[in-house]
């Protein structure tokens, strides 16, 4: 039986490893969908609830997995709803591949049923590569492009695949005039900047007493050689968002997150340092770092696009981030002076123990911040954290204290709501084998979590850990954006914009079979994180949390209080509950233990 272009198309992502493709079917791609009937469903086709959820997926499977993510959707509308997630996708430096059907070449033009420019439409999302694949001779070569340009690059590539085309013979490009053949795989390089620059970097890094050093996730793969220069160097490690996992928290001189959703001594550290080493992060707000007078900085990125760009750094190093470090390790001189590095360790080990006070504040009902402390001393070795965007994210930040092989990730760059659950699925379809958490507001939870709980009861049994703890905080209430109202624009908050439908997502769970428990109380907390992480099945845990708690930053400023307190007075309807849990929380960085329920 001959090949069809829709064959050949699965038969070249087989060869190129590739192993699941989240998606949704559709009228545009419906050849594409019956090649995948003959080929065994290999790859496996993974279907999402709503396009959207496949490309958040698809990102989660790269960030967790290592390897490219896939998804596929249908022309006009599914195209329209992966975008979404491919933004996350490339904002965030993720390798993933958008296979995208298009009405047929005939109706091309003739504003058809369901026919959108495809091309406008993702030349910015998929800018680095985005193709029409009109001929069948044209496949390879674009499909190949796609999937090398992604991984170069780290970033989303697009295929636009017309419905008739995906139903043509396939015939390979021929050795011919202006026919282009295509090969498989690539051999990636080790970038290593030269000994000059080296050296010039060593000595900027020698120079300085009070040494930083800021993290992001192009440091992963680098977790020793980091440790090696902060040790020799003295200094103290601050992590942006994406970079949680890079090190384990339990370094005494780790000083956690960085930024609005940083930590006292991140904040202290960069207000008093002399000298910036930041290694594989595009951190992106710079009033966090050292005034630009205050210190000399060294960059180190793979990536020369996004080097140089957040600080007036002396020497930009574009290399590989554990090659470059072991190659400038040797040229730095060891601290004798160890007085700026105990000072951070000890602004960490108070850090701690105010977040561990004020986790113990008693809310009404649950102080949401106590969720997070009772999941972190019981967090599985090989667990994987996902947190959506909103007030999790803070409590993500700055509560859970990651050890060394435990991983964790978020919409980063976006900060879109939604990837929570979607992320964790990707998690689980990328490592089978290790236990899954989504961290998630009720707000995201009401907005696409509720209908992926169905793919994860699809899905359960085909992962070998059976283990995917969806938390959700149930607080009624799009929290961050009610804080950020009364802390940016002096605003009440408004109910009509904020206050949520409140719903049983326990009960929901249970209807689909899977394990649930409802909290009511912080003294439930710790049981119920044992049920959910000792069960045999996906649990959803339906936290009720007081939304009084503000996630505002320890380092907030003078003119955020006062905005605050001018929305109270303007007649903020959780006044009075905001102004206590806020004043007892504050007074755990000056008097321990006051308002606590330990």
């Amino acid at each position: 039986m001959a090949q069809n272009v829709g064959d050949y198309l699965l038969h070249r992502l087989r060869e190129w490893g590739v192993q699941k493709v989240f998606g949704y079917s559709g009228d545009g791609i419906n050849p594409l969908m019956a090649s995948w009937y003959q080929a065994g469903n290999d790859p496996r086709f993974i279907e999402a609830r709503h396009e959207e959820m496949a490309a958040f997926e698809a990102c989660g499977y790269a960030k967790f997995s290592g390897r490219p993510g896939v998804c596929v959707a249908t022309s006009g509308p599914g195209a329209i709803h992966l975008l979404n997630g491919l933004y996350d996708a490339k904002l965030d430096h993720q390798p993933v591949v958008a296979i995208v059907g298009q009405t047929n070449r005939t109706a091309m033009g003739g504003s058809y049923q369901q026919e959108v420019d495809l091309h406008t439409l993702y030349k910015d999302v998929a800018s680095a590569y985005v193709q029409t694949v009109n001929t069948p001779e044209q496949l390879p070569n674009v499909l190949d492009r796609a999937m090398r340009v992604a991984m170069s690059e780290r970033t989303v590539t697009a295929l636009i695949v017309p419905a008739d085309v995906q139903e043509l013979e396939y015939s390979p490009p021929q050795h011919a005039f202006k026919m282009v053949p295509s090969s498989m795989g690539a051999e990636w390089p080790t970038t290593v900047p030269d000994d000059e620059a080296i050296r010039r970097a060593a000595e900027v890094l020698n120079a300085g007493e009070k040494v930083a050093m800021l993290v992001g996730q192009g440091a992963r793969d680098a977790r020793q050689e980091v440790i090696e220069v902060a040790d020799r160097l003295g200094a103290g490690v601050a992590k942006a968002l994406l970079g949680k996992d890079v090190l384990p928290d339990d370094l005494p001189f780790v000083t956690g997150a960085i930024g609005l959703l940083g930590t006292w001594p991140s904040y202290e550290m960069m207000r008093e340092a002399d000298t910036l080493l930041i290694v594989g992060s595009s951190f992106p707000y710079s009033q966090f770092l050292p005034e630009f007078d205050q210190a000399r900085a060294v960059e180190i990125d793979i990536d020369a696009k996004f080097i140089g760009m957040r600080y007036p750094t002396e020497v930009n190093l574009v290399g590989d981030a554990a090659t470059t470090l072991r190659a400038l390790v040797g040229h730095l001189e060891a601290r004798e002076d160890s007085s700026w590095r105990e000072k951070i360790e000890k602004d960490v080990a108070d850090w701690w123990h105010t977040m561990d006070e004020q986790a113990h504040v008693e809310g009404d009902p649950v102080n949401p911040m106590r969720i997070f402390t009772e999941l972190s001393a019981r967090l599985p070795e090989d667990v994987i954290v996902s947190a959506d965007s909103g007030s999790s994210a803070n409590w993500y930040a700055r509560h859970l204290r990651f050890r060394t092989g435990m991983r964790g990730s978020l919409s980063g760059t976006l900060a879109t709501m939604g990837p929570g659950v979607p992320y964790a699925i990707g998690a689980k379809f990328a490592h089978p084998d290790r236990p899954a958490i989504a961290m998630v507001g009720d707000g995201a939870m009401q907005m696409n979590g509720l209908a992926e709980l169905i793919t994860i009861k699809r899905y359960q049994r085909e992962w070998t850990d059976p283990r995917l703890v969806v938390c959700v905080l149930h607080n009624n209430d799009l929290n961050q954006v009610t804080w950020e109202m009364r802390a940016m624009s002096g605003s009440p908050k408004f109910l009509e914009s904020q206050q949520l439908p409140d719903v049983d997502y326990a009960g929901w769970a249970q209807s689909l079979g899977l394990g649930a428990r409802t909290v009511t109380s912080a003294e439930e907390l710790g049981e119920a994180w044992d049920f959910a992480l000792s069960a045999d099945r996906p649990v959803v845990l339906d936290v009720h949390c007081d939304p009084n708690f503000p996630p505002i930053p320890p380092h907030a400023t003078l003119d955020q209080a006062v905005k605050s307190a001018k929305s109270m007075i303007a007649g903020d309807p959780d006044r009075w509950g905001v102004i206590k849990q806020g004043v007892k929380t504050k007074a755990q960085e000056f008097i321990p233990g006051l308002g606590s329920d330990k």
